[in-house]
């Protein structure tokens, strides 16, 4: 392995942090204590940081989840997670994960609705959503999280799904603080 070429890119992508492997509550919990120490030492906006911290929890644990709800086993049940800096100074908070492709296909579908939304349609859409009785035959939570995420993000949300193999695909999902 050579650490300085991967250092090197890291550096390149101003990535201050980055996960790659099982993850789970406990790990979540440290890196978010670290996210949360390196968020301080930068002096980063309080709003900010809160944005950039419920962002990073919001997405790792619906990675955990999904893995769980699925019986993935360790090695399917990876994140890989990243906190970086755009040349803007704003911060990408990504996030990619194994799914099966219809999954992956729904939340591409859902994170592109949401793209298209303003503030106040986004605003609309979360509360609306938060009134919505929950189907509890449904799959995937209450959808919250994602307009949630949405909502914090100075940009629209990025989700992608790169197709693998036996009906799975890695889906990454990034916002922008």
């Amino acid at each position: 392995m050579d650490l300085l070429t991967l250092r090197d890119t890291y550096l390149q992508q101003r990535i201050m942090l980055c996960f790659n492997g099982p993850i789970s509550r406990s790990l979540i919990e440290e890196i978010g204590h670290a996210l949360r120490n390196y968020l301080n030492s930068q002096s980063a906006a309080p709003s900010s940081a809160m944005d950039v911290f419920a962002v990073y929890i919001e997405m790792t644990q619906n990675i955990r989840h999904y893995a769980r709800e699925r019986g993935y086993g360790e090695e399917d049940a990876t994140a890989t997670v990243a906190v970086a800096r755009d040349e803007d100074g704003r911060y990408l908070v990504s996030a990619g994960n194994l799914v099966e492709d219809a999954d992956g296909q729904r939340l591409v579908e859902a994170v592109e609705s949401l793209a298209g939304l303003d503030a106040v349609e986004l605003k609309r859409a979360y509360k609306q959503q938060l009134r919505r009785p929950r189907d509890e035959a449904a799959p995937s939570g209450a959808g919250l999280g994602l307009i949630d995420m949405a909502r914090k993000s100075s940009r629209p949300l990025e989700a992608s799904l790169q197709p693998l193999s036996a009906g799975r695909s890695f889906l990454s999902l990034t916002a922008t603080i």
